[in-house]
């Protein structure tokens, strides 16, 4: 008999890897306030977060927001005859937000995980994520078979609550970096004439090569497709939670807050828009 999880949010990424779970042979329990539309195809569907605590013991996030972690959190410990003893949550939430849920649910002997996930649209379709562990050992042992089902690469980073959000937090900053320098200096090797994919032939069997000349420029930006799968918003968001959690370690910030405004003023110049568009944006002078 197929175990049953729950499963809240089913969003662009959540939809995707819920139905990655779905096709390791899980039943899922499926809420999200905003519609279920998405949910995989033979899944329950739960008429809110709080009928999901009261039907499985562990159940995955994956919403927006520290917020909407935090609400799920007190939904479940006010929610009569729970079942609930797991929760597992794949969002990109902050470390101070990781570590206040996992404390308020450890306080009503829930355990939380810190399992964010990093690869966009394309890595959960294809459920080549990879997932970053903030638990015990033991908890890690336990549920990264489950993980595995929507990520290639499940790690243990840590056993803390917050671990795993450092990890994402740095990882996204150096991809948006990435990104941003990668489009200063496409602007500028083109300006004189040359050719985007000569330069990308030459950078990526050179020493500067990196995740936006391998993947993002070849594939997303040289043909003007601007479809790498992940929002504009989101990725200042994540910068942005990357710079007020180095604040909080004090440790160096020189130049991430030079990247959070960048993405920020192309997500106000382009709502909606995804984050590889920072090359026209970078190009054209980054006016928002």
């Amino acid at each position: 008999m197929a175990e049953t999880v729950g499963w809240i949010g089913v969003g662009s990424m959540g939809s995707r890897m819920a139905a990655n779970l779905s096709k390791g042979g899980y039943h899922l329990v499926v809420a999200d306030m905003m519609s279920t539309a998405n949910a995989p195809a033979g899944s329950t569907i739960a008429a809110s977060n709080t009928e999901v605590a009261q039907s499985v013991e562990t159940v995955i996030l994956s919403v927006p927001a520290g917020p909407d972690s935090l609400a799920i959190a007190d939904e479940f410990i006010a929610a009569p005859n729970a079942k609930v003893k797991t929760v597992i949550d794949t969002s990109t939430i902050g470390i101070p937000h990781a570590r206040e849920v996992a404390a308020k649910l450890a306080a009503h002997d829930i355990e939380f995980i810190d399992a964010p996930v990093s690869g966009g649209i394309a890595g959960a379709e294809a459920a080549t994520l990879a997932v970053m562990m903030g638990c015990a050992p033991a908890s890690y042992e336990k549920y990264k078979d489950m993980l595995g089902c929507i990520g290639k690469n499940v790690f243990h980073v840590g056993p803390e609550a917050g671990q795993g959000q450092t990890v994402k937090l740095l990882n996204n900053f150096l991809s948006a970096t990435a990104m941003a320098a990668t489009s200063e200096a496409m602007a500028f090797g083109t300006a004189n004439g040359l050719d985007m994919r000569a330069i990308l032939d030459v950078v990526n069997v050179s020493s500067g090569r990196n995740t936006a000349t391998m993947d993002k420029f070849p594939n997303r930006v040289a043909n003007e497709a601007y479809d790498g799968g992940f929002a504009t918003k989101m990725m200042a968001k994540d910068v942005r939670l990357y710079c007020e959690n180095v604040a909080s370690a004090g440790t160096t910030n020189r130049l991430a807050s030079m990247v959070a405004e960048s993405f920020a003023l192309l997500e106000e110049a382009e709502p909606g828009s995804d984050f590889t568009r920072i090359y026209p944006f970078v190009r054209g002078g980054l006016k928002g």
